[in-house]
């Protein structure tokens, strides 16, 4: 059996021995951590005794729980604990003294009220390395501001870009800014976690909502700076990008092409009949294209408005087209091509119920991640972990009575 064949279960895992402490909630903190337990990181979630962690209550819900937890908190053990109490603080500590990576996404200043900043986390364990989401970052005069994705994408200037021209701006239908800022966290631990091979010394990685937005914007303010142009929202197409847009078919449909390529501008042309534009010399690159941009898209909607959207994506696959249509959540279960690698998985989840859920990526070809079971329930790792660090039961048993931890056993 070669690499690629064997089980996902029996791969060995590329970051097996690696601890990691997450200390945050919701999406961007949760998120990087769940990359890293994929990957066979020991991650151990801390959540606020009673409630948990507000995921557990977001959007869909089954069995009394999100189904979006059992993606996001897949492969983590979950500890709950008051951090806000003495005993609670002192438990994170002496998880410290034997983390990797710890995790946080809370409000700056949040854990050094609770005497868990960076300082006195890299006191007890100079080899850390801490990665600190936050809407603004550690510094700088909007530090304390609070920030969500929404707004660190309407900062970090993608929300001016969406929606059509003239009228308010659209939402991204996910959290598209907690999801690029965890992934940020994820590369700067790496690296921190590459360069203390070298230096055997951690350090922090300071990445904020609105930043982890802006670094995709391409070339927004070298425009604006060399050539006075504030990007605009185009629509569904890609202003100075030609041609590249949502096109409707007969059937009402849409269809989007991306005919971009200086090649593929060509061969999209000879399939829809306009060989005059795909010959004009005018046409040859970008630049010239996107002069004509007009032009060339309603050459393109009136090829697509007399033929079905099967019968569109049919000529362009066989002209070598990039084109597709927008998916919903139905055609992304029913394509062959997801199946085929694998990117819908399914899992059991701690109530015993089958739910699908989306495979792991990257997919790396000797090391591959792993799925898991469906996120925790609160507590369920509570007393195995404080086992570990050699805490007592009578301990133990005084700190739940008290309300300072729990475990899932303690609501049976």
């Amino acid at each position: 059996m070669s690499d690629r064949d064997t089980p996902l279960q029996d791969a060995p895992q590329a970051l097996a021995g690696l601890k990691v402490l997450e200390l945050g909630q919701l999406i961007a903190g949760p998120f990087a951590a769940k990359l890293f337990g994929e990957f066979g990181a020991d991650v151990i979630k801390i959540e606020p005794v009673g409630t948990g962690d507000p995921l557990r209550k977001w959007r869909i819900m089954r069995d009394g729980t999100s189904l979006w937890w059992h993606v996001q908190t897949r492969n983590k053990r979950s500890v709950a604990l008051d951090l806000k109490s003495d005993e609670g603080q002192d438990i994170i500590k002496r998880l410290v003294a034997e983390a990797d990576i710890v995790i946080e996404n809370f409000s700056p200043g949040r854990m050094e009220k609770w005497g868990l900043g960076w300082d006195e986390l890299a006191a007890i364990n100079p080899a850390l390395i801490m990665v600190r989401i936050s809407g603004y970052g550690q510094t700088g005069p909007y530090r304390d501001r609070p920030g969500f994705g929404v707004i660190g994408e309407a900062m970090g200037g993608i929300r001016y870009l969406t929606g059509q021209p003239g009228e308010s701006s659209v939402r991204v239908g996910v959290s598209l800014g907690d999801s690029l800022a965890a992934l940020y966290g994820v590369i700067g631990a790496l690296l921190a976690l590459q360069e203390r091979h070298r230096s055997g010394q951690g350090q922090y990685i300071d990445v904020a909502l609105y930043e982890s937005v802006f670094a995709m914007m391409e070339s927004l303010i070298p425009e604006y700076d060399a050539a006075d142009v504030i990007r605009e929202p185009g629509g569904s197409a890609l202003p100075g990008i030609t041609p590249s847009n949502a096109y409707r078919c007969k059937d009402g449909r849409e269809v989007l092409i991306a005919g971009n390529g200086d090649s593929i501008f060509k061969r999209l042309m000879e399939a829809i009949g306009r060989e005059d534009l795909g010959e004009d010399p005018e046409l040859a690159h970008n630049d010239g294209r996107n002069t004509r941009a007009a032009e060339i898209d309603a050459a393109i909607g009136e090829w697509t408005r007399e033929r079905s959207r099967e019968d569109v994506l049919a000529v362009l696959e066989e002209a070598r087209v990039p084109s597709g249509k927008p998916y919903d959540a139905a055609d992304i279960m029913a394509d062959p091509h997801y199946a085929a690698r694998e990117m819908i998985q399914q899992i059991t989840t701690p109530e015993g119920r089958d739910l699908k859920v989306p495979g792991v990526l990257p997919r790396l070809s000797r090391t591959p991640g792993r799925i898991g079971g469906g996120g925790p329930k609160l507590g369920a790792h509570t007393r195995a972990v404080l086992d570990e660090l050699g805490i007592d039961r009578d301990t133990q048993d005084k700190m739940a009575e008290r309300g300072l931890l729990e475990d899932a056993g303690d609501k049976s």
